[in-house]
């Protein structure tokens, strides 16, 4: 793989840059300046709105599918000058979760229906996998989808359901087959959120923040032609779709942290009268991280290439999940040790959208304690990074 820039990648840098420079206002920045994760949906909607505009909303997915076109270093260029211009993340679950979905195993019908709501947002997406009990072994999952003839009957729990109280759709993982091994019995539906018998309760995170939720499912019937692939195989595709969620998206969020932290260590002082910038001790500790996030950028494009070639990327997903998990989790742990007591305080108020409560401290420094707190979470989403480790073992080492 050619890692360097051609002189068509760097006109595509600029013309990439342009776009962001017109479009991406300061009120669409100050979702990704406030929030920690996926952010508030009344701040990426619009984002996403203008990118479907463009042309630029799914530049994973195939052209005939509404995709790009572009190439993976194109795509690469294109993640890392939004995210460093600040433009918002968007919410994965149609465009790099379900549609990907869809557009590998989805009947025409299904492709038709669903994809090109995905593309304009018409259709929110939220995930339907973990379970009380049932998180990184998701092939012990509960929740069954009984056979009634021309549809299911859907009873279960689903938990930790990022955005279910803002989604139309949810895609499901559920049992349908007690009497073969775990991850022969499961299926992948599709399921509408409003449909009788679904109740969302929230969760609120350590952060003071309700972004996930516990998803109840009382006798929810999903028509037959909801099921994605053949009955009991959605255990395959479940591997796939956790293949693209693992692959990547945290080299750029460790960038604009590890950016951060040198804007607030340049002002540090210390009892020397250096900045915190200039000691030794910390320059090694900054620095480790940036030499392992050179390491998560490479891997990322590598990813990149192989699934734009219809490749299967196999342990090296894992392997960047794992290291890319921890990798952010030192950096906004260090972020906090910089911002110093300027991360103490509550903001949760200041970080809602449309908020006039003053800062306390650095702008950029109002998230920090929310995205250390969710940043704990990065290494258990997703497979956890102990589960992520027996995959390596088997895969790459055969034990």
């Amino acid at each position: 793989m050619d890692l360097k820039l051609s002189q068509q990648d760097e006109n595509f840098r600029q013309h990439v840059r342009n776009f962001l420079s017109e479009h991406l206002t300061d009120d669409i920045k100050v979702s990704r300046r406030d929030t920690h994760a996926i952010g508030h949906i009344e701040n990426i909607v619009p984002w996403h709105k203008k990118l479907y505009e463009k042309g630029w909303v799914a530049p994973g997915w195939p052209i005939e599918h509404g995709g790009t076109g572009w190439t993976d270093v194109q795509r690469f260029i294109y993640n890392n000058e939004a995210w460093e211009q600040g433009a918002p993340m968007l919410a994965p679950f149609g465009i790099s979760m379900c549609g990907p979905v869809l557009i590998a195993f989805g009947t025409p019908e299904q492709q038709a229906d669903f994809l090109p709501k995905i593309l304009s947002i018409e259709d929110y997406w939220c995930q339907g996998y973990s379970e009380p009990g049932s998180g990184s072994d998701l092939a012990s999952l509960k929740t069954r989808a009984e056979d009634k003839g021309d549809h299911y009957v859907v009873n279960g729990h689903k938990i930790w359901t990022t955005h279910a109280h803002n989604a139309n759709r949810i895609f499901l993982l559920v049992r349908t087959d007690q009497n073969v091994k775990p991850q022969a019995g499961i299926s992948f539906l599709l399921v509408d959120m409003d449909s009788p018998g679904i109740n969302v309760k929230p969760i609120i995170t350590l952060a003071g923040d309700h972004e996930v939720n516990e998803v109840f499912f009382d006798d929810v019937i999903v028509p037959k032609s909801r099921r994605v692939g053949a009955e009991n195989e959605g255990w395959s595709i479940a591997k796939f779709l956790l293949s693209h969620e693992r692959s990547g998206g945290n080299a750029s969020m460790v960038k604009q942290v590890v950016n951060d932290i040198k804007v607030v260590a340049a002002q540090a002082p210390q009892g020397n009268g250096e900045a915190l910038l200039d000691d030794p001790d910390f320059q090694a500790t900054l620095y480790q991280i940036e030499i392992d996030l050179m390491s998560a950028d490479m891997t990322e494009r590598r990813i990149m290439s192989e699934f734009s070639t219809g490749g299967n990327p196999g342990a090296k997903t894992s392997i960047l999940k794992s290291s890319g998990t921890e990798l952010l989790q030192r950096a906004t742990h260090l972020n906090m040790a910089v911002l110093a007591y300027y991360a103490n305080p509550d903001q949760l108020h200041a970080r809602l959208p449309g908020s006039n409560q003053s800062v306390i401290g650095p702008q950029y420094g109002i998230a920090a304690t929310a995205a250390y707190f969710n940043d704990r979470a990065a290494s258990i989403y997703a497979g956890s990074n102990e589960v992520q480790r027996n995959i390596i073992a088997k895969m790459v080492l055969g034990l």
